[in-house]
């Protein structure tokens, strides 16, 4: 065939005949000419058409020939000297932090790092099937502290300021896997007493003022009537009211109102007004999580001190898309984080709080063994006076028994405070409330506070330290009404006998274990009982 096509067809054709018939008939294969030879072609009339190469599809599987296919397979297996390179599990290259941590696998574990409030940190080895209860109770064996639902695993973002306490049912691998590579995020073991408050104390968590449209609704139902039947179906109750919201990527808050519907979070751009045409969707609050905001005015100028964030998931670092909130006081606040928490879980939120229910009240030997305390409401009364002691059971014998032993200890404090002084000034009787878990030597105001705040403004939570302006004082504070308020105790000497007081000496304790004992069944001069104190275990 005439023409550079020709050509081409012929070189194709004596290609595919070498690899078809071997050597010998590849000897007879020239090479073409070369298509950009002038005066070769045609008789040398003009440039022929240049034909330009297309790109040529290479399949990914390629079919080895029958013959070359039974060889290989003929031939011994070589081991592989470097498996390691070539599992991406295993690689340090391939499984490097900076190409990310992808989705947790099931079936193999993972190390889980957790500190604790002192900075300290202790490595646990999880599955992708581990949630955040079973690693507290792991972590409250392995510290030998005292078994309660309080323990949590709170998630911090350091470098944003915020923080959440994790469900009982999340997944610990999965939230660690959520995480931006080299991020300053962490897992912080420690005390949450408003974990579980919301079911507790629903009415004043939930005010009428901020609840109003489902007691409008409802006129026939109490308020603490109507919040609790939201709590028991697993659902939220419609909740409204201002706050302040951050313009994304400004340092600017403007003031709206908002509502969390069935449907979402929503803001009018009209007053408090709820026509749908002034109602603007915010947030997807089944895709974020939500976080509080520990540094809002350092970080992100926020009015108030009471700041919050929903974060969605797609967001894994900075701080481009976070939608940053601030209300005006804690109550506010408070409101808000439950709602949003019923919100995104629902029935399973109530669910968590009765497997903490039930696991408290059973046996020491079908739970973890944990160190009773004496002031546990767990003791019976007994009686010894026979050859074997026996339970009390009726009750008027309980109350008797209960008198003679008040009333026999009463001797005992007597006695004691007829000894000499020096037994009274003694080492061990000044400094034995230093081994009791609430008391935490020299700590700050300022630490105190940001403490309190961190392990639940709840009624009762408290602490005792040392007094910062009075060098022989102590300061006993105690949270009420989501506000923590500070008592002095100041010591006293009359008659050689050294006692304790906050009332000016009308109420005298030997000790400040007595005080606070005394404390927790009595109210006094406090404006509520001493319930929850605070305490930091070492990993």
């Amino acid at each position: 065939i005439p023409g550079p096509a020709g050509r081409c067809r012929d070189a194709a054709g004596a290609a595919d005949n070498a690899m078809e018939g071997g050597a010998q008939q590849s000897s007879l294969w020239e090479p073409p000419e070369q298509d950009g030879a002038p005066g070769e072609r045609d008789g040398g009339e003009g440039l022929p058409e240049v034909k330009r190469s297309q790109p040529l599809f290479i399949h990914g599987s390629s079919r080895q020939p029958p013959q070359e296919e039974s060889r290989a397979s003929s031939l011994p297996s070589i081991p592989n000297p470097f498996p390691e390179l070539c599992s991406p599990s295993n690689s340090p290259i391939l499984s490097s932090p900076a190409l990310g941590q992808g989705p947790p696998r099931e079936g193999t574990s993972h190390v889980v790092k957790v500190f604790g409030e002192d900075g300290a940190c202790r490595s646990l080895e999880a599955s992708a099937a581990t949630t955040a209860r079973q690693l507290c109770e792991t972590l409250v064996r392995r510290t030998r502290a005292l078994h309660d639902h309080s323990w949590a695993l709170v998630e911090l973002h350091q470098h944003l300021a915020l923080e959440r306490c994790l469900e009982d049912h999340e997944s610990v691998v999965e939230v660690q896997s959520s995480w931006a590579p080299g991020a300053d995020s962490r897992f912080v073991f420690r005390k949450n007493f408003a974990k579980y408050e919301l079911f507790k104390s629903n009415a004043s968590l939930f005010p009428e003022v901020m609840v109003s449209s489902c007691l409008e609704a409802n006129k026939s139902m109490a308020h603490s009537e109507l919040i609790q039947n939201f709590l028991n179906s697993g659902s939220c109750p419609e909740v409204q009211g201002f706050l302040q919201l951050r313009e994304a990527g400004r340092k600017v808050w403007k003031r709206f109102h908002f509502s969390l519907r069935r449907s979402g979070l929503y803001y009018s751009t009209k007053g408090t007004s709820k026509d749908p045409r002034h109602l603007q969707y915010f947030a997807d609050l089944t895709e974020s999580n939500i976080y509080y905001v520990t540094q809002g005015k350092k970080l992100y100028g926020t009015p108030t001190e009471f700041g919050f964030c929903i974060k969605p998931h797609k967001v894994r670092s900075g701080v481009k898309g976070l939608k940053l909130l601030c209300s005006e006081d804690e109550q506010s606040r408070s409101c808000w984080m439950a709602a949003f928490r019923l919100f995104k879980y629902g029935m399973q939120l109530y669910r968590n709080y009765q497997q903490a229910q039930a696991r408290l009240s059973q046996p020491p030997w079908i739970g973890p063994t944990p160190l009773r305390s004496v002031s546990d409401n767990a003791l019976v009364a007994m009686d010894f006076s026979g050859c074997t002691g026996r339970v009390i059971e009726n009750p008027n014998e309980v109350l008797t028994a209960a008198l003679e032993e008040a009333q026999a200890w009463r001797k005992k404090t007597t006695h004691r405070y007829s000894l000499p002084t020096a037994c009274h000034s003694s080492p061990l009787s000044a400094a034995i409330h230093r081994t009791q878990p609430w008391f935490h030597g020299r700590i700050s105001r300022e630490d105190t506070q940001q403490l309190i705040g961190r392990q639940g403004l709840v009624d009762g939570v408290f602490l005792v330290r040392e007094s910062q302006r009075n060098p022989k004082g102590f300061v006993l504070s105690l949270c009420h009404l989501q506000r923590i308020k500070h008592y002095l105790i100041l010591p006293s000497e009359e008659e050689g006998r050294l006692y304790f007081t906050m009332d000016d000496g009308q109420t005298r304790f030997a000790d400040l274990i007595q005080l606070v004992e005394f404390h927790q069944i009595n109210r006094g001069i406090l404006p509520c009982k001493l319930r929850h104190y605070c305490t930091c275990v070492a990993l």
